[in-house]
Order: structure tokens, then C-alpha cells, then sequence
């Protein structure tokens, strides 16, 4: 995986290489934010085991855990796989993987309920480098291709405004929190004409000496559409973040827009 360490690598394998973990990944991908319990309870494991195999998860990045008061919520992070498919996976491919995936998900005709999405990254900048290239117009224009406007402040508007010189806004939404460097919580409505509540993304900036956890979540999705439609943006536009900020320059690629994944 490119700008991957060879031991990172090898922990995701390893990770991988065991049926239970796969198992267990196969869980949290049909119902995130799992407590311990409920991850016992669906697989059938002794409390001691389980935790011994999210311990793998976790460690290899697959899985990451969020807090909610005393309860800690198991949630798939589908980043270390992302850089798989970015090394191995070649871009005349992708669209015929989409194609079969799309009939596969057609097919299988799920009943399931809507789960929260979550993806951590791991990059190398202050709390505050990261925090002003959240908020900052012309830095969310270079890596994200839309500029996020807004004062930021609780109670503010903000808008994912096009770079075409339209000014036409293909988001818009409410700033709920805002707690510079560390936490930022928006509401996100690609359709605000619809009457429909809007999905909440939260973005958590943890330091950590000269590295920052970045943690995304994105809750309360109408549809698995727009589930599916952000599953493939959110880590096109963190993979953009964090180049930016590690290199100066985003990948060599035509960023993601947020408008895409709800087309």
C-alpha cells in the first residue's frame, strides 16, 4: 500500500488471514457500532475470545472504537482495505468491479436497516493543520473539488459551494458543534427540498505527538444509496486530505465530489 509501512501491511493480512476475524468484520459490516455484547451475542463467543480478535482488528486498523457515554461502539473501517484497492486495483477496473458489485447488492435484496459509517485515518500534522483544512474554503477546493463555506461558529450555516464559478451550493447544512482543533459536527442535505432528516457527519481530531487520529462518522443515512455513495467518497476525500497535508500536493487523480455519491 502506497505510504503504508511494511509492518502495516503485514498486520492487515494477518488480521484477515483468520476465518473468526473475517467472520466478525462480516457482522459489523451488516450492523455497525457493535458494543462487546451484541458482538458476543451474534457470533456465539466467549467474551474473552471476541475481545482477543477485535484486539487484532483494531490494532490493524480494520476496526476502530468510538465512545458513546460508557458504552464502546465497534465500527468497520474500511480504510486499510481503500489502500489495498488503491495499490493492486488498477482505474480501468474499478468501473466493471462497480458494475458486478451493483448487480450483487440488487440481487441479494437486503432488509437490513441503514448502519452509521465511520472511517479513521492516521495523519502526520497538528490538530490545527487538520482542523483549518476542514474549514478553510480554498484548502476544502483543492482535496474535496467543492469549497466548504461557513463561519463555523454552532448555529451556522455552511454550504459545499461548486469551484465553477456558479457559486452553486450541491450541500448545504448546520453547523451543530464546533470545538477547534479537536471537534467539528455539520448536518448534511444533498436534497434540501425533500422533507426528510438530514444525516449528521462528525468530524473527531485526536493528536497524538506528531500524528493526528482523524475519525469521520456519518449518521443517520436515509437510504442505502447514499450509505453506498459515500462508502466510496468519504475515502477518496481523506486519501486527498491527507496528501495534501503530508506532501503539499492531493493525488494524482480527479478528487471526489460530495454531489457524486447521491447522483
Amino acid at each position: 500500500m502506497v505510504g503504508v509501512s511494511a509492518e502495516a501491511m503485514d498486520a492487515v493480512f494477518k488480521a484477515l488471514a483468520d476465518p473468526t476475524r473475517r467472520l466478525l468484520l462480516d457482522r459489523l459490516r451488516e450492523q455497525n457500532g457493535q458494543t462487546l455484547s451484541q458482538v458476543c451475542e451474534r457470533l456465539g463467543m466467549a467474551r474473552q475470545s471476541a475481545t482477543q480478535h477485535l484486539d487484532v482488528l483494531v490494532r490493524a486498523g480494520l476496526v476502530t472504537v468510538v465512545r458513546r457515554g460508557r458504552q464502546r461502539l465497534h465500527y468497520l473501517n474500511p480504510a486499510p482495505i481503500h489502500e489495498i484497492e488503491q495499490r493492486w486495483i488498477a482505474e480501468f477496473d474499478k468501473p466493471r468491479l462497480r458494475a458486478l458489485a451493483a448487480i450483487k447488492a440488487q440481487a441479494e435484496e437486503s432488509a437490513m436497516t441503514i448502519p452509521t459509517y465511520v472511517y479513521v485515518t492516521y495523519i502526520r500534522a497538528g490538530a490545527e493543520q487538520v482542523w483549518h483544512a476542514l474549514t478553510d474554503a480554498d484548502l476544502t477546493a483543492r482535496y474535496w473539488g467543492h469549497s466548504n463555506v461557513s463561519d463555523w461558529q454552532p448555529g451556522s450555516p455552511w454550504e459545499h459551494r461548486r469551484t465553477d464559478g456558479s457559486g452553486a451550493a450541491d450541500v448545504v447544512g448546520k453547523v451543530i458543534e464546533s470545538e477547534p482543533p479537536t471537534r467539528l459536527v455539520i448536518t448534511f442535505e444533498d436534497s434540501p427540498e425533500e422533507s426528510r432528516e438530514p444525516s449528521v457527519v462528525t468530524f473527531l481530531v485526536e493528536p497524538h505527538q506528531d500524528i493526528v487520529r482523524l475519525t469521520v462518522t456519518h449518521e443517520k443515512l436515509p437510504n442505502r444509496e447514499m450509505l453506498n455513495g459515500i462508502s466510496a467518497g468519504w475515502p477518496a476525500v481523506l486519501a486527498n486530505l491527507k496528501s495534501l497535508l503530508e506532501t503539499g500536493d492531493v493525488l494524482p487523480q480527479a478528487p471526489w465530489e460530495m454531489s457524486a455519491a447521491h447522483a
